[in-house]
């Protein structure tokens, strides 16, 4: 059987590769769907900040460049990982697609 991933192993996955075999281990307590639906939540929570922090930039209500590139880059990686779930996803579906009754 498979066992779901905490939304908090996948966190941890994606801010520290070294923690994959931890997040492994963790007990399941949650749902596929809802780990997702959450994922998508923090994928637009950063890219919402990373968006808020370089209008801050333009307007000059700040002049952290260093903060401003961290949360877009940010954004970006967090963004790029939900992409390679779906295309995981895809590709699993379409290889039941293939299976012969």
């Amino acid at each position: 059987m498979i066992e779901p991933i905490q939304s908090s192993a996948v966190s941890a996955i994606a801010l520290n590769p070294a923690a994959a075999g931890a997040a492994k281990a963790a007990p399941a307590d949650g749902k596929f769907m809802d780990l997702l639906m959450k994922s998508l939540d923090e994928v637009n929570r950063l890219q919402t900040e990373a968006d808020q922090s370089v209008q801050d930039l333009y307007t000059g209500k700040t002049d952290d460049v260093a903060g401003v590139f961290t949360a877009v880059n940010k954004a970006g990686v967090a963004f790029d990982l939900l992409m390679e779930i779906r295309n995981k996803l895809v590709d699993a579906y379409q290889e039941i697609q293939q299976i012969r009754v």
